[in-house]
Formats: structure tokens, sequence, C-alpha cells
């Protein structure tokens, strides 16, 4: 009997051992208090694991309750409400006195659980670069020898002019852009309509800041996150939004406020299901011919081009689009 021909999976036959893009979740959703944070992780549970949840301590903790809210955090990603292990935290900015407080409870008391730790509003690479040591070094102490990814605000003029040289620091996942400390901090130059749509993505000083930061995320292998939409109830409206950064500006990832925001963000971020089922067929074409170059549908397909249609293939099934049995028991 002959033997069975060895079929190359995609990882295999198309990257080489390159640095593999981050695969992660569509929509990040924020959720300040114990309450939130624990309503957030039963509907991660009863939609499915289509989003990650931001449990915040910048905002999140009162001032002189730094600490609690810490230790409250780590007690919940810890407990068994964190069926998906899919919560990461945001710290305080470099210029609070507790920010290392914050690493320090995270690292060590959920460091093998926390999805990614969010590093806010600095203002200049060394306080980022200094930031990410903290937690390495917190996190060696503690014997974690996983990466705790980290993701980093752009949010402030001396972040922008520094982004890309920000986007190769190391252990750095995703690049946010911060639409309303960024407002803000041009002293009226841009007025508060733009932190809405339209003119969030018309004004040119934020479009120009939004293609920054996509093209030096996507420059280092890094997911650009867009920020939030401040219409909390209208799913329409953050659909809206989500389609136009994923679509006009190349945003892979978007935060939410609001539970009603998650399935729109994940609904406009998510593949095509005709490029779905086309990236199926043709990687399954490729697959059989050894990763040589096919036609497909009359037109050239090479490794070039299976590379984008393997992304796409794993983004469908992080956002569940239905991809056919023969691709998922090919590739899955």
């Amino acid at each position: 009997m002959a033997a069975t021909l060895y079929k190359k999976h995609p990882n295999e036959a198309l990257f080489g051992g390159e640095k593999p893009f981050p695969l992660i979740p569509a929509c990040e959703h924020f959720a300040g208090s114990e309450k939130l944070i624990l309503k957030a992780l039963s509907l991660q549970d009863s939609i499915g694991a289509v989003f990650d949840i931001t449990c915040d301590c910048e905002d999140g903790a009162a001032a002189g309750q730094e600490r609690e809210h810490a230790e409250m955090i780590v007690r919940v990603l810890n407990s068994e409400a964190n069926k998906h292990q899919m919560a990461g935290a945001r710290i305080h900015d470099y210029t609070h006195p507790g920010w290392k407080l914050d690493i320090d409870i995270l690292v060590a008391g959920a460091g093998k659980v926390l999805s990614y730790i969010t590093i806010p509003k600095c203002t200049d690479i060394s306080q980022a670069s200094e930031m990410i040591q903290y937690v390495q070094k917190i996190a060696k102490q503690n014997n974690i020898d996983r990466v705790i990814p980290i993701h980093i605000l752009i949010e402030t003029h001396g972040a922008l002019k520094q982004v890309h040289e920000i986007a190769t620091l190391p252990w750095l996942q995703v690049l946010d852009f911060g639409l309303m400390d960024f407002v803000s901090a041009h002293h009226g130059a841009i007025p508060a309509s733009a932190m809405r749509s339209p003119g969030q993505f018309e004004h040119k000083l934020l479009s120009r800041a939004k293609t920054e930061v996509v093209a030096a995320a996507l420059a280092n292998g890094v997911v650009p996150a867009h920020n939030v939409t401040l219409d909390l109830k209208n799913a329409e409206t953050t659909l809206s939004d989500a389609s136009r950064a994923r679509n006009e500006f190349g945003f892979m990832r978007m935060w939410s406020i609001y539970p009603t925001q998650i399935q729109a963000i994940v609904d406009a971020m998510k593949p095509n299901f005709d490029e779905v089922s086309d990236a199926a067929n043709i990687l399954l074409a490729a697959q059989n011919a050894d990763w040589g170059p096919i036609q497909y549908n009359g037109e050239l397909h090479d490794r070039a081009t299976y590379r984008y249609f393997w992304e796409v293939l794993q983004k469908a099934r992080l956002t569940r689009v239905d991809i056919s049995t023969e691709a998922t028991e090919a590739f899955f």
C-alpha cells in the first residue's frame, strides 16, 4: 500500500521561522469595576471567546485604592469566572506613583494568566521601554517564563512622533490609538466634534495620526487597535466606525466600552464570507500542489497570495466565520 503523501501545513510551508503576526480577537472590551469585569467574563462565556477584556487600573481604581483594585483584578483573573483566560489589564501611566505597584501585584499574582498589560500616556519611548523592562524584571523574579504581551497607547504628541521606534520594543503585541487624550492634547485646535464620526476619520490631524499608528504597527508585526465609539447604545454607529477603521485605515482591532458594542465590532472586523470561501479553496489547492503556483478562477496564485489567504482563514476562525469542513480538517 502506498504511503500517505505528507502535506505541509501553511505555517510550515509559508513562513520559514519568521515572527508570526499576532492572532488575537478583533474586539477589546474595557471594564473598570469588579462588577463590570465579572459581567464581561460572563458575556465572554455566553457569546463565545471572540473578544478580550481589559481590566482597568488607570480609570477604574479610586484614588488611594490602587493596591486594592489591582489585588481584586488578580483575584478575579485567577477565579473560575475567567474560563477563557482572555483578559488583560491597563496599568497607571508613567507619571503616576502607582504604576510599579500595579505591575508588582498583577505580574506576581496573575502573570501566568494575564493576556496582556496595556501602558497608557507615554510621552517618550524611554518611558515605555522602562515600563516594559520592569514587567520583564518582575516576571523573572516570580519565575514566569512566558512573554507577557504589551500594548502601548499612542495618545500624546511625543508618542506619535516616536511611534515607529516604539513599535520595535520587545514583547509588544498591540499599538492602541487613544483619540480623546490625543484631541485634548491639541489645546482646542481639533474641535470636540472630532471625537465622534465623521470628524474622527476626516480631520486631517487625526487621519494623519491614525495612519501613522497603523503603518508603524503593521511594519513591525504589531496589531493596530482603534479607539472607542462614544455613542454607547447605538450598535449601528459602532458598526460604522469599526468598518471605517478597518477598511479605510487598516485597524485590525477596536475598543469596546459598552456590551452592545462588542458584536458590532466583531462583525465589522471579521473577513468577508466570500473571501473566506476563496481562501479555503485556494489554500487546499495550494497544499495539494505542495505550495507551488496554481490557477484559481483564471488567476495565478503563489506563496505571496497564500500568505494573505492563510491569515484571512485564521482570522475567520477567530471571529467564527464559517469555514468548510475540508479546510478545517486540513488546517486546524
